[in-house]
């Protein structure tokens, strides 16, 4: 990461002003032990995929103290909020996400999962709790508001494509008069420095998708293979075969990412089997990348196991699509963190995260962005720590305030 650039003039009139922001800090700082309080209920009890009842029953209490149009999802446990301000006016976006992960707790912490083989291991408890704050800071501002802020709470993020599900039944028109126009979400990462905002135009976070193959051999006697048709060595072949196609193919400004990650072939040692697997991932930044490397591997598998006299099973599963901010929206967070934290504490990111986020989907319709916010734990080095979806990764709690008004800065900014 580096240092942010200097603020511009469309950025300043966009985000909310210096007194403004440092005021919704002190009043997120004032709320920060009901925000904490709430974070570590959501992290005891967490819930995995589209259906995360008592999670749901939690934020629903939350927004009944406050004044919020409420909605839930039909095919998932999806909860939209609606807060109107004093006059009409445009609507906003910001999304949480709520899902947990099928990983067993190992932290110690003194308010860990009591879920076996479930794990807030994420953030996304951090993030339910950040934009719960955050609308409780908008309730007691809507004087301020000139227009609508869309509360997203959503399930499925961990590979469910819970946004999809929600956009498909019509949260961009949760408000039906002014459709949603402009989105923002905040990931934490316990890898970064605790407290420092960062943010980049154009692709921030990869495409995902999975892809598995299937050598389609004749099994027989290990001691005599040349009586069978061997998959391990042709499995073993198009491995090697796909690492080159990468290097060969994928242009370095324009990269692609493509992992084995399982291989499987056999049950002992003296029968050679009649088939071989292997599963993994590819990750892209462009859609012309996504489709070649896709295309790639089905090609690569299918040509070098015909040289054997093999064939192959390919199968795509498509994931979720580039996140992708908006060039202006992206300069409005760095803007407005900088007034917030301190210049020191807002950063353009230099290059995307590889990893995958489901807030593209909404990408893709409005003009929006997702930054990243530093929570590695204190007296821990960023480069070390346990990271997100570890079974040890431990948050700092001490973010969640600069979270809060960070959301609410951006929604204040765009509706003030």
């Amino acid at each position: 990461m580096e240092p942010a650039s200097s603020q511009g003039p469309a950025a300043s009139s966009r985000a909310v002003g210096g007194e403004g922001v440092l005021s919704l800090l002190a009043a997120a700082r004032a709320d920060a032990d009901r925000t904490v309080d709430l974070r570590r209920r959501l992290h005891r009890h967490p819930e995995v995929g589209l259906h995360l009842p008592r999670t749901q029953a939690t934020v629903l209490e939350e927004l009944a103290a406050l004044p919020v149009e409420v909605t839930v999802g039909t095919s998932t446990s999806s909860v939209v909020g609606v807060l109107r301000g004093a006059r009409p006016g445009p609507t906003y976006l910001l999304r949480a996400d709520m899902d947990a992960l099928p990983v067993h707790e190992d932290t110690g912490l003194p308010f860990a999962s009591e879920v076996p083989g479930a794990m807030h291991a994420c953030g996304h408890d951090l993030h339910v709790a950040m934009l719960l704050g955050a609308a409780r800071l908008l309730a007691e501002r809507r004087d301020a508001l000139a227009g609508q802020v869309v509360l997203m709470l959503q399930p499925g993020e961990e590979g469910f494509h819970g946004a999809r599900y929600m956009l498909e039944e019509g949260l961009l028109d949760a408000v039906p008069e002014a459709p949603v126009s402009g989105a923002f979400a905040l990931h934490v990462f316990s890898t970064q420095p605790s407290g420092v905002v960062s943010v980049r135009p154009g692709p921030m976070m990869a495409a995902a998708d999975h892809w598995m193959v299937t050598v389609q051999g004749r099994g027989g006697h290990a001691s005599m293979p040349h009586a069978a048709a061997d998959p391990v060595p042709v499995a073993a072949e198009i491995v090697l075969a796909l690492q080159s196609m990468v290097t060969r193919r994928a242009p370095v400004f324009d990269p692609a990412v493509l992992t084995v990650a399982h291989l499987t072939a056999g049950s002992t040692d003296n029968v050679i089997p009649d088939s071989a697997f292997m599963e993994g991932t590819i990750r892209t930044l462009s859609a012309e990348r996504r489709a070649d490397m896709v295309g790639g591997v089905r090609r690569v598998a299918t040509h070098v196991a015909a040289a054997h006299g093999l064939q192959v099973e390919f199968e795509h599963r498509e994931g979720y699509p580039v996140t992708v901010n908006d060039a202006g929206v992206a300069e409005t967070v760095r803007a407005t963190a900088a007034a917030l934290l301190g210049s020191e504490r807002s950063v353009l990111a230099r290059e995307p995260l590889m990893g995958a986020e489901d807030f593209a989907y909404v990408l893709q319709h409005v003009p929006g962005a997702m930054a990243f916010l530093g929570a590695c734990p204190p007296g821990s080095d960023p480069a070390t720590v346990a990271g997100n979806h570890s079974n040890l990764v431990v948050f700092d709690e001490a973010v969640l305030p600069d979270g809060v008004a960070l959301h609410a800065a951006m929604a204040l900014g765009a509706l003030a």
